[in-house]
């Protein structure tokens, strides 16, 4: 079958949605380093990571990487390359608002916290 996009693209999405945001990071970035321009692929590398940094009490990282995905993500709403962006920037907003003020927090305390879920899916392929 034929694919619009790179198979790291399609890859990304089943590994982000099975919770690998570390193996997320590597998948874009592999298309990311043959247009560093893009920075569509930049903000959704940048979401992987951030919630990988969050998931490790890095909140400081956290927070710096959710606002730069939101800036790099906002010129491509409401779509780009079959994603809609709107649950996504909705996900970067609700993740901004429970992260604690501290730069780093323990596991532990990850876990009380409310974080917000999503699960990213592209619209349906046109054969």
């Amino acid at each position: 079958m034929f694919r619009k996009y790179p198979e790291e693209y399609y890859l990304f999405f089943e590994k982000f949605n099975e919770g690998e945001y570390y193996e997320c990071h590597d998948l874009l970035e592999e298309i990311w380093l043959t247009d560093r321009q893009n920075k569509f692929l930049q903000g959704l590398l940048q979401v992987a990571v951030a919630v990988y940094h969050f998931e490790n009490g890095n909140i400081y990282g956290s927070r710096a990487l959710f606002q730069s995905a939101y800036q790099y993500l906002q010129p491509y709403r409401p779509e780009y390359w079959d994603l809609d962006l709107e649950p996504v920037i909705n996900f970067i907003e609700k993740a901004l608002a429970v992260l604690p003020q501290e730069r780093r927090i323990s596991i532990d305390e990850v876990t009380k916290i409310d974080f917000p879920k999503i699960q990213l899916h592209l619209k349906q392929e046109k054969l």
